[in-house]
């Protein structure tokens, strides 16, 4: 799976020493030795040379690839982080900046204090687009890390015309995050690169595969969580609806709201249980039937245990994986510090696709145990 990729290559990197800062890389863009060099290689493409307006993500690894762009007197736009607030920021040196003040540009720190936000109205005309990742193939498949910020980005700026079909991609890596990828993983949402760039090589993929052509709102999952946090994803929402576009969600379409319909369970389940394990030697807890409560103002809900989750795992990860298996609850409550999580469902027939798709999942190294829980009352 794309899990067990990253997970792979996470490893490897810590492991081998390869690792740089932000540490540990787990759950990130990584960061890895040899960056500098790799996006150094980014000025002798002929795509970079052409390019007037270039697009560099925020992620640490890629700060070389967006000196350079300063550096070549080129328009830079930045991606708001996890579009909070927008969805670029164009970097603006001041006037007769110097070498050390276009590099403190290409910074994360840079970046918020030489920066001015671009944008759907900020006509935008991006000529090369340069994306960090996690794993990829020569091939041009990208793995990211999995909360599809990357992808969406993209889409973002197809529907407002600011890439075009053949606008190159540029992804920088280390040489061991080249790697085999099956196709069948890749989703029709995902991001492909047309070059890849390491401390060693510059690989042209050639690849054959279309990129995305827009938000596809009936198709991928992640989106109606998205919609939650990204205020610019709705106005944009808004305008494909006035323009007359289908902007119905995937689990807004009337064939999926029969199936989870047909599967709402009918009668009482039993809870496993959902606290803290016992200590040796101690009674069992007892396993009560529970019913689905209902919340204030809401529908009913069903809730799902996720526990034995391994120590310094992030929500994050969790939220990639759920992401990945399409399983999205409407809630999440996180309890990390009890290695345990609550999942919130809409309907019966969602929560169970969660139980099957958990159980036993690895993340972390840990077999991940799921099952119908006593459903907790949100207390806000």
């Amino acid at each position: 799976s794309k899990w067990d990729i990253r997970e792979k290559v996470w490893e490897h990197l810590e492991a081998s020493g390869l690792a740089e800062f932000p540490r540990p890389v787990h759950g990130r863009i990584p960061n890895f030795k040899g960056s500098l060099q790799a996006c150094c290689a980014l000025r002798e493409l002929d795509v970079f040379s052409r390019a007037r307006e270039v697009k560099v993500d925020p992620d640490k690894p890629l700060e070389g690839a967006r000196l350079a762009a300063l550096q070549a007197r080129k328009t830079l736009l930045v991606p708001t982080p996890r579009l909070r607030t927008g969805l670029f920021n164009r970097i603006v040196p001041p006037p007769g900046a110097t070498k050390e003040v276009l590099r403190k540009c290409a910074t994360s720190q840079g970046v918020k204090d030489y920066s001015v936000p671009v944008g759907l109205d900020g006509k935008a005309q991006v000529d090369l687009v340069v994306v960090g990742s996690v794993a990829v193939s020569e091939k041009g498949w990208r793995i990211g890390k999995g909360e599809g910020y990357a992808d969406m980005e993209y889409a973002m700026m197809v529907s407002m015309g600011a890439v075009q079909e053949d606008t190159p991609v540029v992804t920088i890596v280390h040489d061991c995050q080249v790697l085999d990828i099956a196709e069948e993983l890749l989703d029709d949402h995902d991001l492909t690169v047309d070059y890849i760039l390491t401390p060693t090589r510059t690989i042209q993929t050639n690849c054959k595969r279309p990129k995305p052509q827009g938000i596809m709102w009936h198709k991928a999952s992640y989106i109606s969580e998205m919609l939650g946090k990204i205020p610019i994803l709705r106005t944009l929402r808004s305008r494909e609806k006035q323009a007359g576009k289908d902007i119905t969600l995937q689990d807004e379409h009337p064939a999926m709201e029969n199936t989870n319909r047909a599967a709402l369970p009918n009668q009482k389940v039993t809870a496993a249980n959902t606290q803290p394990r016992a200590a040796p030697g101690s009674a069992p807890v007892g396993q009560p039937h529970v019913e689905t409560p209902r919340l204030e103002g809401s529908d009913t809900i069903t809730t799902v245990y996720v526990g034995n989750l391994p120590a310094g795992l992030r929500v994050s990860e969790l939220k990639s994986a759920l992401r990945e298996l399409q399983v999205i609850p409407m809630r999440l409550n996180w309890q990390g510090a009890q290695h345990r999580a609550f999942l919130e469902y809409r309907d019966g027939g969602a929560a169970g696709r969660a139980v099957s798709s958990l159980q036993g999942l690895s993340l972390g190294g840990s077999a991940l145990r799921a099952e119908l829980a006593r459903s907790q009352r949100n207390k806000g």
